[in-house]
């Protein structure tokens, strides 16, 4: 009786070994569908099956990525600062 005692412990120990392998493979396979874990099947650059190197390097998504988000938060900027002014054009009445 004693030794049930001791596998029974094993055996939920096996149990939660296996719910974690499930969950992280599923996380994984999130992440890979959201785009934030590199994924080795497909490919490292956006350019076109032709392209020189030259035209690959240029099409790395990290980069166009960032100059995006520069260029969204230069509208966002440009917007707020229109903002500001319409509203010290309407104060200063």
């Amino acid at each position: 009786m004693r030794s049930r005692n001791r596998q029974r412990g094993w055996v939920g120990l096996v149990l939660i070994l296996l719910a974690l392998v499930i969950v992280a493979l599923s996380a994984k396979s999130a992440l890979k569908g959201y785009g934030l874990l590199d994924d080795k099947d497909k490919a490292t650059h956006a350019a076109a099956p032709g392209a020189n190197e030259t035209e690959q390097a240029a099409a790395i998504t990290p980069r166009n990525a960032l100059e995006k988000a520069r260029s969204v938060q230069d509208l966002v900027k440009q917007g707020a600062a229109e903002q500001e002014k319409r509203i010290d054009d309407a104060t200063a009445k």
